[in-house]
Parts: structure tokens; C-alpha cells; sequence
């Protein structure tokens, strides 16, 4: 995904929750992707109401940043 696409997504995202697909396309990942990260507690934070499941784009950012890495030995920045 490019910066500019990214930035599209960060300003039509701005101040919603999103779905579970909506946070996938964010991240340029599977939906299936977070699903299994939540049944594992990894991936960015999320939020339950009864059986949905929504994303805060400020979590999704921060996730971002935190994994973060500087080389492949996979340590973060």
C-alpha cells in the first residue's frame, strides 16, 4: 500500500470505528488475519459490543508504530 492510498484511508477513517474489514484494508491485511490475532491477544487493540468487533484508527496507528522494526532480526524500533 502506498503513503498516498494509506492517507486516503487515515481521511476517510478519521474518528470512526471501523469493522473488522475496514481495519484489514487499513492495515493491508486479511481479515482472517486479525481474527486469528484476537483469538491469540496479538494485534492492535479492539473493542467488543456484544459480537461485534470495531477498531479505533488511533489503535491502529499506534500498532503501526510499535512494530515497527529496524532490521529482520525482528526486534522493534
Amino acid at each position: 500500500m502506498t503513503d498516498d492510498s494509506r492517507e486516503l484511508l487515515r481521511q476517510a477513517y478519521e474518528g470512526k470505528s471501523l469493522t473488522t474489514a475496514q481495519a484489514a484494508a487499513y492495515l493491508n491485511l486479511s481479515p482472517n488475519t486479525l481474527s486469528r490475532w484476537r483469538w491469540s491477544g496479538d494485534g492492535p487493540r479492539f473493542h467488543k459490543f456484544g459480537r461485534a468487533v470495531r477498531y479505533d484508527r488511533a489503535d491502529l496507528d499506534e500498532w503501526i508504530a510499535q512494530t515497527a522494526c529496524d532490521s529482520t532480526t525482528g526486534e522493534a524500533a
